[in-house]
């Protein structure tokens, strides 16, 4: 399957040589594949040679589906996609700040439940991924702890297991992660490319944090907390951070570092950050330009220690554009060019809003089609914490 995800197209002979495999063991998983509605079978190619024409293979994008949810400090977002991330459907729903743990896992089940509906009845959900904003630790199911949000040691799995019972998705496999790593999966799972590993992926919202893929494998740490690269100091005694440091990334670069100026002023969102760039503030300019910088520091940062193929950056500020990404990559130039070295490959998340949500899709397909790669934390398989 996972071969097939990155080269579409091949026949069952050439897979079996792919993977090691015989032809007619190959035939008989295909056979089975196709029956589940994992596979699909198209036109026969032409090849010219005489006998029996190879028939290619395909992911099925229509029978089977991947549910992924993006937690987010006053909203979720849940989108129904195909085993390749195509997304066939979306909710958003909105539940405000200072919400506790268990009524925005109401709302998250309420959503999930809503997206089903919307879905033919003939279409099985084979897996539900959760992005969540904080250090996760995913063999246990719990959230340790999400800073913008004030929760600590949510048994977030459980929980929404509980939400789910008796209900149409009473007993799909259910996955949570931190969103900075499901995002990173999703540009993986969903974007197939060799040149692109490792690869970074840093998401900048009210918080900031980092998904790394090292060997085509996500890098979670020994208790999950792999990529928390927003609590990285960059400034000795600098703005405090919600971690209770100073200095960290996440207060120099995030939300609230362009939401105050020198002058007093504070906005109240990014839509205002976004409406004063339109207008050319001069405080909101060099608020954003400043912060773009320091994200040119933290990416040399990341460049140096992980020689990354690729480094993808999403989040509500990246939506900021030119203002902010600019002098990121400018910084990030002159540093590479100060050590005689190309500058690491930078774009954007192909998914835009939808990029951990996406992602959270693509958890459920990276350990389903995984199911002996061992989990952080403890080490067991999927099998084995099943058993």
């Amino acid at each position: 399957m996972r071969h097939l995800c990155a080269n579409p197209g091949l026949s069952r002979a050439d897979l079996a040589g792919a993977v090691g495999l015989t032809k007619s063991t190959v035939s008989l998983l295909v056979r089975e594949l196709v029956n589940e509605g994992w596979l699909a079978e198209r036109e026969v190619v032409a090849t010219g040679d005489l006998g029996r024409r190879p028939t290619p293979l395909f992911i099925d994008p229509a029978r089977l589906l991947l549910l992924g949810a993006e937690v987010g400090i006053e909203s979720v977002r849940v989108v129904a996609t195909s085993l390749t991330g195509e997304v066939r459907a979306s909710t958003v729903a909105s539940y405000g700040a200072g919400c506790t743990a268990k009524a925005c896992i109401a709302t998250l089940a309420t959503a999930l439940l809503k997206l089903r509906r919307q879905l033919d009845v003939s279409q099985q959900i084979l897996g539900i991924g959760v992005g969540l904003p904080g250090g996760v630790n995913e063999v246990r199911g719990v959230l340790h702890f999400a800073p913008n949000l004030g929760w600590r040691d949510i048994p977030f799995g459980a929980l929404l297991g509980e939400k789910l019972q008796d209900t149409a998705l009473a007993g799909v496999p259910l996955f949570i992660q931190n969103e900075a790593d499901v995002a990173a999966l999703g540009e993986m799972e969903f974007n197939p490319s060799p040149a692109s590993d490792p690869l970074l992926y840093v998401s900048i919202n009210q918080g900031l944090g980092a998904g790394v893929i090292v060997g085509d494998r996500l890098l979670t740490g020994s208790r999950g907390f792999a990529g928390e690269v927003g609590h990285m100091v960059l400034e000795l005694d600098g703005p405090r951070c919600s971690c209770g440091r100073r200095g960290c990334a996440e207060a120099l670069i995030a939300t609230r570092a362009l939401l105050g100026s020198e002058d007093g002023t504070v906005l109240r969102s990014l839509a205002e950050v976004r409406a004063h760039l339109v207008d050319e503030d001069a405080e909101t300019l060099k608020a954003v330009n400043s912060a773009g910088r320091n994200l040119g520091v933290l990416l040399q940062n990341l460049a140096t220690a992980y020689d990354p193929g690729c480094i993808v950056l999403g989040g509500a500020v990246v939506e900021l554009g030119q203002p902010f990404l600019q002098p990121a990559l400018d910084a990030l130039l002159a540093y590479a060019t100060a050590a005689s070295l190309p500058p690491p490959s930078v774009r954007t998340s192909r998914f835009g809003a939808n990029a951990v949500a996406v992602g959270a899709a693509a958890l459920a397909r990276y350990r389903l089609t995984r199911p002996g790669l061992p989990l952080a934390d403890t080490g067991v398989t999927l099998a084995e914490e099943a058993a």
